[in-house]
């Protein structure tokens, strides 16, 4: 009565079925796990800018995301609590974060002084009668206290002859209202990075002293807090891979990248058409007698109660 053709559609749906629960999925890529780092809105982190939009870091395997912080206060708040990875920060900011106990280390520099190539300015507005360093003595310096700022501020006006009781210094956070006040003449110099040091010199300010002539104080460094050093050091390696592979391209093409420079390192609308990349060191580590200087100085100025040692805050495991 029943013809076997009514049933033909069903078993061959049934064998189908049964070949394609039998047949091994093809295993999906693991997803590379988030990296965050904090970055400030300063030249120093543009190689992260131009690894991210190169495609550097995926190509590594790492998937990176950059948060920005607008103060080194806010970048440390959350580096803190967890909410970012790594940071681009100094030697102070390492300094303090580890004093009671370490909980970041730094893995490399960023950027440094070059004798041809400062990296911050203490400044004396154009119409200032302050021509010398000596000149400074007990007049007003906008810095920002407790950082990196007041730190290579002193050692520089030190360098030149003053002692720590020369020097007066006025507490200003912002960059941009340090440059205010330095313009209009309501301080007697400030101490400024670049690119707002560049602005402040075009604008008329005279240099008093900048770190070229004493490039051992200054530097930023890229750290990482010491879990994900412990849980991630091959995505770490990954990561400093893709950072020297833009450093590269900034070396090699800069003009291909100047608008991630002019952007990511808020270069203002007067320098555009003129601001150069300034030169970024090849891999390396912060000696150990820069270290103890910072700390020496830290203790000094009762920031901190007790040493901090150079092991507890720098890993030599990233650089050769």
């Amino acid at each position: 009565m029943f013809s076997g053709k009514l049933f033909t559609a069903p078993i061959v749906l049934l064998v189908g079925l049964l070949a394609a629960c039998s047949t091994p999925a093809t295993p999906t890529p693991a997803q590379p796990v988030l990296m965050r780092i904090g970055v400030l809105p300063i030249t120093d982190v543009v190689p992260f800018y131009i690894a991210q939009q190169q495609g550097y870091f995926l190509k590594q395997g790492v998937a990176v995301e950059l948060v920005p912080a607008a103060s080194a206060a806010e970048r440390d708040q959350m580096m803190a609590t967890g909410q970012i990875d790594g940071q681009l920060n100094d030697l102070v900011s390492t300094v303090l974060f580890n004093a009671q106990t370490s909980k970041i280390k730094i893995v490399r520099i960023a950027r440094i002084a070059f004798k041809n190539a400062p990296e911050y300015w203490i400044l004396t507005s154009k119409d200032s009668p302050i021509k010398t360093a000596a000149d400074l003595k007990g007049k007003e310096i906008a810095i920002s206290q407790n950082s990196v700022i007041e730190y290579v501020t002193q050692r520089l006006l030190e360098s030149e002859g003053l002692t720590a009781a020369d020097i007066k210094t006025t507490n200003v956070p912002a960059i941009p209202t340090r440059l205010q006040l330095l313009t209009q003449n309501q301080v007697a110099a400030a101490t400024l990075p670049d690119p707002l040091a560049s602005l402040a010199i075009l604008q008329g300010a005279r240099i008093v002293v900048d770190d070229s002539k004493h490039t051992q104080y200054s530097m930023s460094v890229i750290s990482f807090r010491n879990e994900a050093l412990a849980q991630r050091a091959a995505d770490i390696k990954r990561f400093l891979t893709a950072y020297d592979q833009a450093i590269n391209d900034i070396r090699t093409k800069p003009d291909q990248f100047r608008n991630v420079l002019i952007e990511q390192g808020r270069v203002p609308d007067q320098l555009k058409d003129n601001y150069q990349f300034p030169p970024f060191p090849d891999p390396g580590l912060p000696t150990k007698e820069q270290w103890e200087d910072v700390v020496k100085w830290a203790m000094q100025k009762q920031l901190i109660k007790s040493a901090v040692t150079y092991e507890s805050s720098v890993d030599t495991g990233f650089v050769k």
